[in-house]
């Protein structure tokens, strides 16, 4: 079944159609039949059912189930109170329904794996049989160290890009979407895409580059793509658009950092309708030139927002588009209307002459010592000369105009825009995209993937793919706590260990029984947006 969601313009309610697609023979074409499903909650994005539907859909299910409760045979006591929560948010996102749709199957395996990845930081998937003894999760047994590699391996493309655009399309109408790219590191020699690149942690091992996509205002991820690692982040915003036509979104807003500009990548975007804040360098010869022009009316008080502590302006500006056409053999030129917004943050110039000078410093030692890093070969000759002679030995000498050129933008930044001529709408924007940089500290961090100890490309799309899934409940859970301020008081495994106490006992001709919860318990519960448990 494919659904298709619909906005009614007056109302402003969002529809959800299944879209079943069929072969008319008269008129030798494709076409559809649709039915409505129901309408799309504005707060979760769960699709809630029509009478009809929900009755139709009640009996096939009601018919495919054998008769009969499923008996009780053991009796046990079991952790229960954390899994819950995660229960909870994968109904609330969607994530539960959308990967039953694309996982029959092992959708059961796919949540228990990465409750077991969320609830114990940092553990081996080894540790998962111990674990799993003494919760309840989805999949309710063991999935052995073999079972889960097997899993891993029957995760493909087609289940995975339905699972993306299904969670995609909860919010496609509802927010920007936020992209980068980090790098993860391997030792493997048998992954094809593990190759040497810049490293943005200056590591020195060969790495693969992850690419995410996540919800400004929701903070969740619904898609990723792994990529070779020497392939750089403005390389990567064409398959981006393309990935997008293949799963029906349509309008996105994107927010992209300035190491996706490039001419052609704004030309993309033009051309495939897509908005955008995106950062740009202030080198650039049409931002220095306006920049120039407006240094000192930048620095007005009424150009200050004292929320962000920055000041802003907005220049319109002529974007030349160019779009080459190689079925006609021409390129199409034309201008386009754009938004450069400027800032000035007194702050970020104290930083940024802080952070140059002690660059500089580090640079001038490695010459004096003799010892210099590759990935700074560039700077040492951008910034210093360097000349030896027999008598005076070695002499290195900065580059002061080059230096004071530099310090003329310190505070000062810029963003180019399609859409957005509000400077703070667009600096809120563009902030937002650090939730994707966080993400990356929980996936590596948390998530135990500093290091990919996987030995196939199969294994490797696996363990992604249920990463990614776990890196679902924890941003929500993370953009909850933070909502509610409850970072004051806990850490996230600190709150999810409390809630992790809550026990459940089982046993036969007598039921479940659920433990004792606190009142601090149902405080939490209630900041997360999810409503204490009972029986």
């Amino acid at each position: 079944m494919s659904i298709i969601y619909q906005t009614n313009k007056k109302t402003g309610i969002t529809y959800a159609y299944d879209n079943q697609a069929f072969w008319d023979k008269e008129k030798q074409q494709s076409r559809a039949k649709r039915t409505l499903i129901g309408k799309v909650d504005p707060e979760t994005g769960e699709i809630i059912p029509t009478r009809a539907y929900r009755k139709s859909k009640e009996t096939v299910e009601t018919n495919s189930l054998k008769p009969g409760p499923v008996p009780m045979t053991k009796v046990q006591r079991s952790f229960f109170g954390a899994c819950y929560l995660l229960d909870q948010i994968g109904k609330r996102t969607g994530v539960e329904a959308d990967l039953k749709a694309c996982f029959p199957d092992t959708y059961k395996k796919i949540l228990s794996l990465a409750y077991y990845l969320i609830l114990e930081e940092n553990n081996s998937l080894s540790r998962f049989s111990h674990w799993q003894r003494l919760h309840i999760h989805p999949y309710g047994d063991d999935i052995a160290s073999q079972r889960s590699s097997e899993l891993f391996q029957s995760i493909d493309e087609k289940e995975r890009m339905s699972f993306f655009e299904k969670q995609g399309k909860r919010r496609i109408e509802r927010e920007y979407w936020a992209f980068d790219i980090t790098t993860i590191s391997s030792y493997s020699e048998v992954l094809k895409q593990v190759k040497m690149g810049k490293n943005k942690e200056h590591d020195r091992l060969p790495q693969i580059n992850l690419a995410l996509l996540f919800g400004e205002e929701s903070g969740l991820p619904f898609y990723y793509r792994k990529l070779p690692g020497n392939i750089t982040d403005v390389k990567t915003v064409k398959q981006l658009m393309h990935e997008f036509d293949v799963m029906g979104y349509r309008k996105v807003n994107v927010i992209l950092d300035r190491g996706f500009y490039s001419k052609s990548n704004i030309d993309e975007l033009y051309k495939n309708h897509q908005k955008f804040v995106i950062g740009v360098k202030l080198g650039l010869k049409y931002v220095k030139n306006i920049l120039d022009e407006e240094r000192e009316n930048l620095k007005l008080w009424s150009n200050l927002q004292t929320q962000f502590g920055a000041y802003g302006l907005c220049r319109t500006i002529e974007w030349d588009y160019e779009q080459e056409r190689p079925y006609k053999g021409d390129v199409i030129q034309d201008k386009r209307r754009a938004y450069l917004l400027l800032y000035y943050n007194p702050e970020k110039a104290a930083k940024d002459q802080m952070d140059t000078n002690e660059y500089l410093t580090h640079l001038y030692n490695d010459l004096k010592e003799g010892n210099l890093r590759d990935y700074c070969a560039k700077d040492y000759a951008k910034y210093f000369e360097v000349t030896e002679t027999p008598k005076r030995g070695r002499k290195i000498t900065p580059k002061e105009d080059v230096m004071r050129e530099e310090a003329k933008n310190y505070g000062y930044f810029a963003l180019l825009s399609n859409e957005v001529k509000d400077p703070y709408e667009a600096l809120s924007l563009y902030r937002s995209k650090d939730i994707v940089e966080k993400a990356f500290g929980n996936l590596k961090e948390r998530l135990n993937f500093r290091r990919m100890q996987v030995s196939s490309e199969l294994s490797l799309n696996g363990k992604l793919f249920v990463e990614f899934v776990a890196l679902i409940y924890l941003s929500y859970v993370k953009k909850k706590m933070q909502d509610a301020r409850l970072f004051e008081a806990w850490t996230m495994q600190g709150l999810l260990d409390e809630l992790d106490t809550i026990e459940l006992f089982e046993a036969p001709g007598h039921g479940r029984i659920l433990g004792e919860v606190t009142k601090k318990q149902v405080g939490i519960y209630k900041a997360l947006g999810v409503d204490p448990p009972s029986l």
